[in-house]
């Protein structure tokens, strides 16, 4: 089966909400081949990409890829509402889980030729940071144990963006110590489904903090043709863990400031149905 085969059932089973039982053609051995794979979907998704979500590949993983990160598009955002909860729709017999992330804004166009960059020119690309909660995707409810290749090539698992409050505002005086300062010490994030803790965490949680993450992502996409864009969104990864969520299961994500309540996340699952909503 080819690379666009591949991509065409992957874009087929989440059109039609369709759980799929094994991974729909020849496991990609590089992440080369799942790229290909991605862009070919992302033409045939055909939405506007918003934004792009980084992942870890797991440290046994790393050397042989040759990379520490992924990168996935983020086609749908929904801005959480001042009150109540945010419905989201996820697949029955699939894969679906809620991460708590800090979520970066592209204050300016990337240099489109750029494809290195240090920890200062990744902030000089920001503008703000938000709470927001990735949720994860796909019709394939094996896709992270496939390994990175396989999340690769189904958009990095990713099934939408939910940005809550704003928490910090970025501009060409800030450094990478601000945002330390500001951030890290300042806010934590806790997840909870149906009530329950399921994780904790920050923004350093995910090794080597966010600028290095986002200077990755920018000089990744920009070697595929893809700078980042003034106003995407840019989740940078979990911070409290990866966490399970099926169909009528409820969670709330709480960002805590050092001596106050930040922000706080209320989300009901749904099944996806095959005239899937539009959540953004």
């Amino acid at each position: 089966m080819s690379l666009k085969e591949i991509a065409q059932n992957l874009v087929s089973a989440r059109r039609s909400a369709r759980a799929l039982s094994d991974y729909p053609g020849q496991i990609p051995a590089g992440l080369s081949d799942s790229y290909a794979i991605q862009e070919e979907a992302i033409r045939l998704w055909d939405r506007p990409v918003v934004g792009w979500k980084i992942g870890r590949l797991a440290p046994e993983r790393q050397a042989e890829h040759g990379t520490e990160r992924l990168a996935g598009p983020i086609f749908e955002t929904v801005f959480k509402p001042s009150e109540g909860e945010v419905e989201i729709p996820v697949f029955e017999n699939g894969f679906a889980a809620v991460e708590a992330e800090f979520v970066f804004r592209i204050g300016v166009d990337a240099e489109p030729g750029k494809t290195d960059y240090t920890e200062v020119e990744a902030l000089r690309l920001i503008d703000a940071l938000f709470a927001g909660i990735e949720m994860a995707g796909s019709p394939l409810p094996t896709i992270n144990k496939l390994g990175p290749t396989v999340v690769a090539s189904d958009f990095g698992n990713n099934f939408g963006l939910i940005l809550g409050a704003k928490l910090a505002s970025f501009d060409e005086t800030s450094s990478p110590e601000d945002l330390s300062e500001a951030v890290v010490k300042g806010y934590g994030a806790t997840t909870r489904i149906d009530g329950e803790i399921v994780g904790e965490g920050g923004l350093f949680t995910m090794p080597g903090g966010p600028l290095k993450a986002i200077g990755w992502l920018a000089g990744h996409l920009a070697a595929r043709g893809r700078p980042l864009k003034k106003g995407q969104l840019i989740s940078s990864g979990a911070t409290t863990g990866i966490h399970d969520i099926l169909p009528g299961q409820t969670s709330v994500v709480s960002y805590e400031g050092p001596h106050h309540a930040a922000a706080e996340i209320h989300l009901k699952t749904v099944a996806l149905t095959e005239n899937r909503p539009e959540i953004g």
